[in-house]
């Protein structure tokens, strides 16, 4: 479309969306796709495999004291035609997904030492530009800068049927009301954290998919980048 390479900061609730739309961007301008959650996510899984949360209590000074072992990276798979998320050249791409992982993230990201691991890690990630980059924080604390930002919603209970489909896709046990439950509780946890809450920047521009096709969504992205880039 142009040869303008910009920040695209993608924030929003939990299950809406927000990654496979962002990778279908980054797809289409060929820029990098950054999934922040799938960072917050495996420092998550880390402290679940190493014993900082036990019976969904998260030990916040266990967690502070592993990051120093942590080691985030992506690399690409060509056979899903994405990347896939290593910690210390593990790959962990398939485990960080469960509903378990979903229950504790939100508690783990709002640990002020693990917030600013991940957003100096980000900043480096994104600092030349031509990429796209989602989260609950990139507009507002990320790239406060970003040339176009995106705010993603939709309703609970469309979000919820959506990631039950995806987690009963893989074999996962779990039933409809306990993804509900889980959305629910995320969004609130989300938006009430003391650093870096979840809110839309007063320049972001909001995308309710309730009822939108994936060519629905990208027509809309379309319009929103022109009007950017043509700037």
């Amino acid at each position: 479309m142009d040869n303008k390479r910009i920040i695209i900061a993608i924030d929003g609730h939990s299950s809406c969306g927000k990654s496979t739309f962002a990778k279908a961007i980054a797809a289409r301008l060929g820029y990098i796709f950054i999934d922040t959650g799938a960072m917050y996510r495996a420092v998550t899984h880390y402290a679940l495999e190493h014993g900082a949360i036990n019976m969904g209590i998260v030990d916040e000074e266990r967690v502070e004291a592993m990051l120093q072992s942590i080691e985030i990276s992506f690399r690409f798979n060509p056979e899903r035609g994405a990347s896939d998320i290593y910690v210390n050249g593990d790959l962990v791409e398939g485990k960080i997904r469960t509903i378990e992982v979903s229950n504790c993230v939100s508690a783990v990201s709002s640990i002020a030492a693990v917030r600013s691991k991940l957003v100096a890690m980000q900043q480096q990630m994104g600092r030349y530009g031509g990429v796209v980059m989602d989260g609950r924080d990139i507009g507002t604390v990320v790239f406060p800068n970003a040339e176009l930002k995106i705010y993603m919603t939709a309703d609970p209970m469309v979000r919820a049927e959506r990631r039950f489909k995806e987690l009963t896709a893989k074999g996962d046990s779990v039933t409809l009301q306990e993804v509900y439950d889980n959305v629910v509780s995320r969004d609130k946890a989300d938006m009430s954290r003391a650093i870096s809450p979840l809110r839309k920047a007063d320049d972001a521009i909001v995308l309710d998919n309730s009822a939108m096709s994936v060519e629905e969504q990208m027509a809309w992205f379309d319009e929103q980048y022109r009007r950017v880039v043509e700037a």
